[in-house]
C-alpha cells in the first residue's frame, strides 16, 4: 500500500446544468494497493510511506476476492448517495429517495445462506413480501426459529432467482442467534433535480464522500467555492452531515503534496477511551494528517472537519487566491 494520486472529482460528477467553469480544483486522493512482490516488499521495507499488509488486515474475516470487491464498490455507492443527500439538503433543492431491498456483501461460511447466495445480490422479497428497507428484513427473520424455511427472490444480474434456505445458528454470533448467515447493506437510490451523474469506475471505498459533497455543492451553486484553489480531502460523508474516519491519510497526504494541492480537508474524528485502550498510538486523522505535513515538509495547508458545515464555513472565509 502506498500513496496514490490526486483526481479531479469534477471529471467523475456531473450536475445537469451545472457550473463547471471554476478557477480551482476539488480533487479526491487515492492510496494505491496491489498484492505485494519480493520486489515491492523491499521497496517498501526502505520507504517511509510505503507499507506491507497481511491480507486480513485489509480484508474482513473469512471476506474472498468478490466480496472484497462488492464491500468496497458498495461503500462507494452509499458514499455517493450521502454526498447527494447532504449536498442538496445545504443547496436546498428537491429530492426523493428510493429503497430497493438489501445487497449481500458477505456470504458466511456453513451459514444458511451458503452456496445460497452471492456478493452482489439483492434481496428483494422475503416469504412473499417486499423488502425495501433492511429493518423490514430484520423484522422477519427475527419472528423465525432454527430450521425454519425461508423463501428468498433475489435479484442477480438483474436476473430474479428463488432461492429457499432452512435457518441455522449465524455463525460466530453470540447466543446461537439464527438467521441466514450474510452480511448485508440497504440498497436505495436518490432522485434529485436537476440531476446528477457520477461515475467511478472502480475507485471503491467511502473515503471520497467529503469531496464528492463539496463538488456537487461546487456546481450546484453560483459561487466558485475554491476561489482559485486546489483543494483535496478526505473522509467519509455520513447522513447527518459528519466526516467520518478513514484510513491511509498519511499517504493521502503525500500523494496530495506530490500533486500540487493546496489545501487538504482532514477529518478532525474523535478517539475514543475504547479506541485508545484497543490502540495507545492512535491518532485522529487530523493530528496523522498534521504529523505527516510536517514531516514531509509541505507547504500545503491542514484543515480540520467535523462536519460539511466545517468545510463550508471555512471555505466561505478564504480569500480569493491572487494572480
Amino acid at each position: 500500500m502506498k500513496p496514490g494520486s490526486a483526481y479531479d472529482v469534477s471529471e467523475f460528477v456531473t450536475v445537469e446544468d451545472g457550473d463547471k467553469n471554476h478557477e480551482g480544483t476539488m480533487s479526491l486522493m487515492t492510496v494505491a494497493m496491489a498484492p505485494a512482490t519480493p520486489l515491492t516488499y523491499a521497496i517498501a521495507y526502505f520507504k517511509d510511506f510505503e507499507e506491507i499488509y497481511k491480507e486480513e488486515e485489509v480484508r474482513q474475516e473469512e471476506e474472498d476476492d468478490e466480496e472484497y470487491s462488492v464491500r468496497q464498490l458498495k461503500l462507494m455507492t452509499d458514499s455517493q448517495f450521502n454526498a447527494l443527500y447532504i449536498a442538496f439538503q445545504r443547496a436546498k433543492l428537491p429530492y426523493t429517495i428510493e429503497y430497493h431491498g438489501v445487497t449481500v456483501l458477505n456470504v458466511l461460511k456453513d451459514g444458511a445462506a451458503d452456496g445460497e447466495l452471492h456478493a452482489g445480490d439483492e434481496i428483494v422479497e422475503v416469504d412473499g413480501q417486499l423488502i425495501e428497507k433492511a429493518q423490514e428484513l430484520t423484522n422477519i427473520l427475527s419472528k423465525k426459529k432454527e430450521n425454519d424455511k425461508v423463501h428468498l427472490v433475489i435479484d442477480r444480474n438483474d436476473e430474479l432467482l428463488d432461492r429457499t434456505v432452512s435457518l441455522k445458528p449465524i455463525p460466530g454470533a453470540e447466543n446461537n442467534r439464527v438467521g441466514i448467515g450474510i452480511t448485508y447493506s440497504e440498497s436505495k437510490l436518490i432522485k434529485t433535480e436537476p440531476n446528477v451523474k457520477v461515475n467511478t469506475e472502480n475507485i471503491g471505498g467511502p473515503s471520497a464522500g467529503l469531496m464528492f459533497t463539496l463538488e456537487i455543492l461546487n456546481q450546484l451553486l453560483d459561487e466558485d467555492l475554491t476561489k482559485g484553489y486546489h483543494i483535496a480531502g478526505t473522509g467519509e460523508m455520513n447522513e447527518d452531515g459528519t466526516v467520518g474516519r478513514i484510513g491511509g491519510i498519511e499517504k493521502k497526504v503525500v500523494a496530495a503534496d506530490e500533486d500540487g494541492i493546496e489545501i487538504f480537508f482532514a477529518p478532525d474524528d474523535e478517539i475514543t477511551d475504547e479506541m485508545r485502550h484497543a490502540n495507545p498510538d492512535i491518532k485522529s486523522n487530523y493530528e496523522a494528517a498534521v504529523e505527516t505535513a510536517k514531516t514531509i515538509g509541505t507547504d500545503m495547508e491542514i484543515v480540520p472537519v467535523k462536519t460539511i458545515d466545517d468545510a463550508l464555513e471555512y471555505l466561505e472565509q478564504l480569500k480569493p487566491k491572487k494572480g
